[in-house]
């Protein structure tokens, strides 16, 4: 049996909550570095079963209530306070990072500065328009007829005209 094999379960051997298998005894015979290891950790266990939380003082309670009270009524620190929390600023920082990337791109696409890197639009619709019944080609085709799907008041025009013919027969 390896050391590395025994060194798993050794923390379960010192806490007593397996027993030994005969490999394990064989081997904590022969090495002694593993023996030592799981007479140190005995010893430490022992050490922690022996040792008792203290207790809080006895105004620890009123001391943390009147806390809590002066933090309700503090003032805010102002609108960069959540600058002090690094998480944040990080965040932050990547957002205004993107928001400039992205505004950059959408600026300089239309100038023609960067030819190379920047595909027209006109591209992207022959390509994508050859490869119909895709989802990209799908999404394209709905896009470009954007103006005749998202005008549904032209149907409710026409459900509200044939009713009212016949609101007016009953009459």
């Amino acid at each position: 049996m390896k050391c590395e094999e025994v060194r798993e379960g050794m923390a379960d051997l010192a806490a007593g909550l397996v027993e030994p298998s005969g490999e394990t005894v064989a081997h904590l015979q022969d090495c002694a570095p593993c023996s030592a290891h799981l007479q140190e950790l005995r010893q430490t266990m022992a050490l922690l079963d022996e040792w008792e939380a203290p207790e809080p003082s006895e105004y620890f309670d009123t001391r943390l209530q009147a806390r809590l009270r002066e933090e309700k009524t503090a003032e805010g620190r102002g609108w960069f306070a959540w600058l002090a929390r690094p998480a944040l600023a990080m965040a932050a920082a990547f957002a205004i990072v993107m928001g400039v990337g992205i505004f950059r791109m959408h600026n300089t696409s239309g100038t023609g500065t960067n030819n190379a890197a920047v595909v027209t639009p006109v591209t992207v619709e022959t390509e994508t328009l050859d490869q119909r019944g895709t989802a990209v080609g799908d999404l394209q085709t709905l896009e470009s007829d954007n103006d005749l799907y998202a005008d549904f008041d032209v149907l409710d025009d026409i459900d509200s005209q044939q009713d009212a013919p016949a609101s007016n027969l009953e009459r």
